[in-house]
């Protein structure tokens, strides 16, 4: 198996707008708007996961003898360093990466989303962008984030490359978020096509990220290990910024460098489960049959170093020092919320209104069915690092406003044709949920939103909502349920109140999951 290294960084602190406070904690300055407190915590919360200063921390080299630490290893460089990566993260990445390393880098090449330099040049991102006459091919592709030709002619070109190196040479990949788009590469005779069909048929269905994984890596030339092994007897260090929940490296970007421990009778298990096996391509179906039978077996990865230098643990470890200084006692419920979006938007929905009767009426608490119910769903979503008991304690002796932080990634069962994304769905979901009975003498915001900038087909990044808000659509005639049915979280936001609720922050350059945020603040 290979080394692996979990790196937790020191956090840097983005600087704060002033604010002028009344009382001994957390009377907010009067002037200041939930919506905008929530807005600013979100950007500085994107803002922490920055590749660059990551990239600065994870590696380093000493100019005079040419070595490269990572962490605790090191490594002699002797124009014999190149380099590929694939993600939304990787194109700063690549830049930090360029910027440390100098004349030592031969050769590199990335995948990264289409458009995103373009992105990075409007918004005066020059630090995510790499120098005149670099060394390092860029590809762009996988809009939308779905595998297209051009992330495939990026993969084919990242396989060649791994392919002519030698036991001499080390390969630097750069993994992140969206990774496992932009690294397309079937095991003939599946096409792209096909294996795009696939993954969509998955999605739509509710399968998990592990589980689109698991398929796309037993479907892959260099997922599961296989860029790993085409890069051997090279040695290889993987730099990875993690989306995934609970950061597993065999999943983040379908594992390029690390041996797949799936089978494929769990691949065959995850189609029957979908309704999916009896309308396989025959390729598919050939692909797995042969892989079943190699007498080879799964791939090793000896030769690799795999080394997490960021997560969503990391951005909201950054959040919750920001709520903290805007006044708030700020808890991290979960890193890892996942699960369908309906259950996991009752859940906030209970959570706010347990929340706030402990915070409007000390001694007397929520209902006894409230709270049983909050707690049966907090089982039914098993959540691993859920922080509930220690949430509802900190409400229960605060002494002003509370802000509830957790990060992961709800799943979507699309039923109808419209345009939104996870964030926008689970933020209208929590939204029509807590308008349905008052909530007290409590102003209380939730927000979602993706650390990539990106929320499904659309420009937003996710959306805020309010208790008032299906009655305040209402009075503009519409109706969210009708918006929900179809699942057409964004075309209801970009309606309501001018799209005044929507987040745009553009491609960020980063990718770690997304956030939520519940403001809970006595009035």
């Amino acid at each position: 198996m290979a080394a692996a290294l979990q790196v937790l960084p020191c956090l840097t602190r983005a600087p704060l707008r002033p604010f002028l406070w009344r009382g001994p904690r957390a009377r907010l300055a009067s002037g200041m708007a939930l919506a905008e407190q929530a807005r600013q915590l979100f950007e500085n919360t994107v803002a922490a996961v920055q590749p660059g200063p990551m990239m600065h921390r994870a590696l380093s080299l000493d100019p005079s003898s040419g070595q490269l630490k990572v962490r605790d290893r090191s490594f002699q460089l002797q124009q014999n360093l190149y380099l590929v990566g694939f993600g939304k993260a990787v194109l700063g990445m690549a830049a930090a990466a360029e910027d440390i390393l100098g004349q030592h880098l031969v050769q590199g090449v990335i995948s990264v989303p289409k458009g995103i330099r373009a992105a990075m040049e409007r918004t005066g991102k020059q630090e995510m962008l790499l120098k005149p006459h670099s060394r390092v091919q860029v590809f762009e592709g996988a809009e939308d984030n779905l595998p297209d030709r051009d992330a495939l002619r990026a993969a084919l070109a990242i396989r060649q490359l791994a392919e002519g190196l030698t036991a001499d040479d080390l390969l630097l990949v750069l993994i992140s978020g969206g990774g496992s788009a932009l690294l397309p590469a079937p095991i003939p005779p599946v096409t792209l096509e096909e294996k795009q069909t696939l993954t969509k048929l998955l999605a739509a269905r509710g399968a998990t990220i592990q589980e689109l994984n698991t398929i796309r890596k037993a479907l892959s030339q260099l997922k599961g290990g296989g860029l790993a092994q085409a890069a051997y007897p090279a040695q290889v260090v993987s730099l990875i910024l993690s989306d995934v929940v609970g950061d597993p490296m065999e999943v983040i970007a379908s594992g390029p460098t690390v041996a797949s421990i799936h089978s494929v009778q769990d691949c065959l298990h995850i189609l029957n489960r979908y309704g999916l096996r009896a309308a396989l391509p025959r390729s598919v179906k050939t692909v797995l049959a042969r892989a079943d039978s190699d007498p080879r077996g799964p791939h090793t990865c000896g030769h690799v170093l795999n080394v997490i230098i960021g997560s969503n643990a990391l951005a909201l470890a950054e959040a919750r020092q920001q709520a903290e200084a805007l006044g708030y006692q700020a808890v991290v419920l979960s890193t890892a919320m996942q699960g369908d979006v309906k259950i996991v938007a009752h859940f906030y929905e209970l959570l706010a209104r347990v929340a706030a009767a402990r915070l409007t009426l000390p001694g007397a608490g929520a209902s006894v069915e409230e709270d049983e119910r909050l707690h049966e769903l907090a089982a039914e979503l098993q959540l691993p690092d859920l922080q509930l008991k220690e949430a509802l304690e900190a409400m229960a002796e605060a002494r002003g406003p509370v802000c509830l932080l957790a990060g992961g990634e709800p799943t979507v069962q699309l039923q109808g044709s419209g345009k939104g994304g996870r964030n926008q769905e689970l933020a209208l979901r929590v939204g029509a949920e807590l308008g349905r009975l008052p909530l007290g003498p409590i102003d209380v915001l939730f927000l979602s939103g993706g650390t990539d900038g990106k929320d499904g087909p659309t420009e937003a990044a996710g959306a805020w909502v309010v208790p008032e808000l299906a009655n305040q659509a209402a009075a503009e005639g519409l109706d969210v349920a009708t918006f929900l049915a179809r699942n057409d979280s964004h075309t209801f936001f970009h309606h309501f109140q001018g799209g005044a609720h929507l987040i745009y922050t553009g491609l960020t350059g980063t990718n770690v999951m997304d956030a939520h945020f519940l403001f809970l603040r006595p009035r």
